[in-house]
């Protein structure tokens, strides 16, 4: 499946295909590719989108190794630029796509560091400490083993963690700036995630998360990254 996306070519929330070679995302079916393609679609990035997925054996043959020796997803192929990483691929897309759209971008050292502080905070301590480590043990664990007292614990960290975010959205309606932005992408991604493991959330989380779901371009993000595939 090779679905080529089109903003130009949108009727309500639906998505037509049309040529266009310029900027690929390779990757679907996980959080990490979710957050790629949620960004392009907030900022109206036409993409061609290759939905392979991570243990299905695409990410290790020979075509996709010369793009990436990571052999991992996401994937972003732009005219000469070869990227990988979700929120280095996210970040480029910003910084060359979000000038008039409303996308929250950060307008001094200062607001750009306090940005950077809740993107590297989210991924940090939810994405890699706690929720991949679930990930390994429990959906995972024929490949890494089972491991119930690190699962535990990490869950129990997420929920330490929820903790600090859910005071800070009792003032903000979003992470930074005042303004839906790259680390709201990040933090609902994790916080989807924590759901599917079914880790209890406060209610000033829970509120700002069905509040941004509602966004068409979440929408079809979600459609698109998960509709032939399984988290």
């Amino acid at each position: 499946m090779n679905l080529i996306f089109d903003p130009s070519k949108r009727t309500g929330n639906s998505v037509m295909a049309t040529a266009c070679e310029e900027t690929t995302i390779w990757g679907a079916g996980t959080t990490r590719t979710f957050r790629p393609i949620w960004t392009a679609e907030e900022l109206g990035v036409r993409y061609n989108h290759r939905p392979i997925g991570p243990r299905t054996g695409e990410t290790t043959t020979d075509e996709y190794t010369r793009l990436n020796r990571k052999q991992k997803i996401p994937f972003l192929k732009d005219a000469s630029l070869d990227l990988s990483e979700s929120v280095a691929i996210c970040r480029y897309l910003v910084g060359k796509h979000a000038a008039g759209t409303g996308f929250y971008v950060p307008d001094s050292p200062e607001t750009r560091a306090r940005e950077d502080e809740w993107i590297c905070y989210t991924y940090g301590e939810l994405d890699e400490t706690s929720l991949y480590v679930i990930r390994r043990h429990e959906d995972l664990k024929a490949i890494y083993g089972e491991a119930p007292t690190a699962v535990d614990s990490a869950k129990a960290y997420v929920a330490r963690h929820f903790a600090v975010i859910e005071k800070h959205l009792d003032s903000n309606a979003y992470l930074v700036g005042g303004q839906f932005g790259l680390a709201d992408i990040v933090l609902i991604s994790c916080l989807d995630w924590a759901v599917s493991y079914r880790i209890e959330m406060p209610a000033a989380l829970h509120e700002y998360r069905e509040r941004i779901r509602r966004r068409p371009a979440y929408q079809r993000a979600f459609k698109t990254n998960y509709q032939s595939t399984k988290r």
